[in-house]
C-alpha cells in the first residue's frame, strides 16, 4: 500500500486493488514470509534474529513472522551454525586458535546468531578440527 501512495495512487483505489489480488491468491504474506525464511536460513544461513528483521524490513505482520520463524528448531540453527563455521574453518589453516575463533564468531554474530549458540558451535567445531587434535 505504501509503494502504491509513493506512486500516487489513491488510498482507496490502492486498497480495492489489493483486496481481489489478496482474494485471487496473487497477494500471499504468510507464503511469502514461509519461503523467505527458508531460502534465507537454507542458502545464506540466517539465524532467526536475522530473518526477524528481514521479515519486518519487508512489512510482514509480526504475527506472519512469528509464524514462519516458528519452522526453524534449535537443532536447524545450531546445524547451520555448524555448516557454516566448518566450511570458513577449512579456509583459515595457519591462523592461531584465538584468530579463528574471533573471525568465526564475527561470521556468526553478521549472521544473526546468538553468542551462546556461536561459542559452542565454534568450540566444538575447533575441537574436532584435525589440525587441533592432540598428537
Amino acid at each position: 500500500m505504501q509503494k502504491l501512495a509513493q506512486r500516487g495512487c489513491a488510498a482507496d483505489v490502492a486498497a480495492s486493488v489489493l483486496d481481489r489480488m489478496t482474494q485471487v491468491g496473487l497477494v500471499d504474506d504468510q507464503a511469502y514470509a514461509q519461503m523467505l525464511v527458508r531460502t534465507q536460513q537454507a542458502e545464506r544461513g540466517l539465524a532467526r534474529r536475522a530473518l526477524a528483521a528481514q521479515l519486518r524490513t519487508k512489512g510482514i505482520d509480526d504475527h506472519l513472522a512469528r509464524e514462519a520463524l516458528a519452522s526453524i528448531t534449535d537443532e536447524d540453527e545450531c546445524d547451520r551454525a555448524r555448516a557454516l563455521v566448518e566450511k570458513k574453518l577449512r579456509a583459515m589453516h595457519g591462523l592461531g586458535i584465538e584468530v579463528q575463533t574471533r573471525r568465526l564468531a564475527a561470521m556468526l554474530a553478521r549472521k544473526g546468531y546468538s553468542w551462546s549458540v556461536s561459542y559452542t558451535v565454534i568450540r566444538e567445531v575447533i575441537a574436532d578440527s584435525p589440525e587441533h587434535l592432540p598428537d
